[in-house]
C-alpha cells in the first residue's frame, strides 16, 4: 500500500471520528440534547400556612392640636418628645381684641342686670298704681249706684284704672325684655369667653409630643395644627398583604414582627383589625397588628416585616413551589413521561413559608414532578433527570 492510499485512509478515519464526535456533542451537549431536570415526588405533609407583609409603625390615637380661630402664636410650651398630661397647657395664641371684648361684654352684662332692676321697680310702681286705680274705680262705681256721684266721674275712674293696668302690662313686658337682654348679653359673653379659652391649647390626653409644627410669631388658620400628640400605648403596625395571598386573613391571628431597629429579634403580636377597604392600585389588603409588649426605642414611620400564622393544614398534598408553572391561562406542573416532559394542569392552594404549595386537584401522592430545569420546557421535550443542576 503506497503512502497516498495510507494518507487517504487515515484522513477518512479521522473524518468519520470527527463526524461521530460532532454528532455525539450535538445530541448530548448541544441544542438537540435532552434538557436536564431535577425531580421530586408529591407527598402528604403538614402544611404551615403564613401570610407575609411589609408594615409601617403608626399611632392609632393621634391628636393634632390647633386653634379654632385664625391668629398669631404667642408661645409654645412643649417640644417634640415631651411627655404631657391631659389638661396641660401646650401653647397659647395671642388674644388680639378678645380681652377687650370680654371686658365690654362684662360691662354690658352689668348694665343689663341694672336695667332688669329698673324694670322690676317700674313694674312694682305700675302695679301699685293699677291697684290704687282699681280700688278707686270700684268705690266710684258703688257711689254711682247710690246716686252720690255722676256717671261721668265713675267713667273717669274706670278709665284711670284701665290705663293703670295697661301701664302695668307695659312694665311687665319691659321687665321680660330686660331679662331677655341679660340672657343675650350673657350668651355673647360666654361665647367670647369660649373663644378666649380656645386660644389656650391644652392636651386632651396623656401622651407624647411628636411634632412641634409652629413657632411663636407664626400665623395659623383654623384647623392648622400647632402641636401633634399621640398616645404611645396606641402604637400599632399597618401591614400590607398581597390580595392574591390574603385568604384566611382575620382578626386575632398571631403575628411575628421584625422591626428594622430590632433586626434578628422576633416580636410577638396579633391582628387587631382588618380594613374593609383595600388598595386597588397596589392590589393589597390592609391589616393592623398590635404588639403583645410594646418594644422600647420604636419610632413612628419605622418599617417592619410581619408574618401572620394561619392554622396549619394537617394532611396536605404538596409539591415544591418552584415546580408550579403557568402555561397560558392554566397553572400546573411538568411531569416526566417516558423520557419527555408533559404539562399537567393542577388546582393549587396556599404556599407555605418553607416553599411548598398545596395541590388540591390534579396529582396524587408519589407522582413525580419536575422542580427545576436547565431551560424552559415544552410539551414533548426530551428530558434527562439529574440529582442537581450545575
Amino acid at each position: 500500500m503506497n503512502a497516498l492510499v495510507k494518507r487517504n485512509l487515515v484522513l477518512g478515519v479521522l473524518a468519520v471520528l470527527f463526524i461521530v464526535a460532532f454528532g455525539w456533542i450535538v445530541a448530548t451537549q448541544g441544542p438537540l440534547a435532552a434538557t436536564k431536570v431535577t425531580l421530586e415526588n408529591a407527598k402528604e405533609t403538614r402544611l404551615e400556612r403564613t401570610l407575609f407583609g411589609v408594615a409601617t409603625v403608626e399611632a392609632r390615637r393621634s391628636q393634632s392640636i390647633g386653634p379654632t380661630l385664625a391668629g398669631r402664636v404667642a408661645k409654645v410650651l412643649v417640644d417634640q418628645g415631651d411627655a404631657i398630661k391631659a389638661g396641660q397647657l401646650l401653647a397659647e395664641m395671642e388674644p388680639v381684641d378678645l380681652d377687650a371684648r370680654l371686658a365690654a361684654g362684662a360691662a354690658s352684662a352689668a348694665a343689663a342686670a341694672q336695667r332688669v332692676q329698673s324694670a322690676e321697680a317700674a313694674l312694682a310702681e305700675s302695679g301699685s298704681r293699677a291697684q290704687l286705680a282699681k280700688n278707686s274705680a270700684e268705690r266710684y262705681a258703688d257711689l254711682r249706684t247710690k246716686k252720690f256721684v255722676s256717671q261721668e266721674a265713675a267713667d273717669a275712674k274706670a278709665h284711670e284704672a284701665a290705663a293703670a293696668q295697661a301701664s302695668r302690662s307695659a312694665a311687665a313686658a319691659g321687665l321680660a325684655a330686660a331679662k331677655e337682654d341679660v340672657r343675650r348679653v350673657q350668651s355673647e359673653l360666654a361665647g367670647t369667653g369660649q373663644s378666649r379659652a380656645h386660644l389656650r391649647l391644652v392636651s386632651p390626653v396623656d401622651g407624647i409630643v411628636t411634632a412641634r409644627l409652629a413657632e411663636p410669631g407664626s400665623t395659623v388658620v383654623p384647623g392648622q395644627a400647632v402641636v401633634q400628640v399621640i398616645n404611645p400605648a396606641s402604637l400599632w403596625l399597618r401591614v400590607r398583604i398581597d390580595q392574591g395571598r390574603s385568604g384566611g386573613l382575620a382578626v386575632s391571628l398571631p403575628a411575628e414582627i421584625t422591626l428594622r431597629s430590632h433586626l434578628g429579634e422576633k416580636l410577638a403580636g396579633r391582628v387587631e383589625r382588618v380594613d374593609w377597604v383595600g388598595d386597588a392600585v397596589t392590589e393589597e389588603r390592609i391589616a393592623n397588628v398590635v404588639f403583645d409588649a410594646l418594644p422600647t426605642g420604636i419610632a413612628i414611620g419605622e418599617l417592619a416585616e410581619v408574618t401572620l400564622r394561619l392554622p396549619a393544614i394537617e394532611k396536605a398534598l404538596t409539591v415544591p413551589a418552584a415546580a408550579l408553572q403557568r402555561q397560558g391561562n392554566q397553572s400546573g406542573i411538568w411531569q416526566p413521561a417516558e423520557g419527555k416532559a408533559r404539562f399537567v394542569p393542577i388546582s393549587a392552594g396556599v404556599i407555605s413559608s418553607d416553599g411548598h404549595v398545596e395541590v388540591r386537584q390534579g396529582l396524587k401522592v408519589g407522582d413525580a414532578v419536575i422542580v427545576h430545569s436547565a431551560k424552559a420546557l415544552a410539551d414533548g421535550a426530551r428530558i434527562q433527570p439529574v440529582d442537581a443542576l450545575k
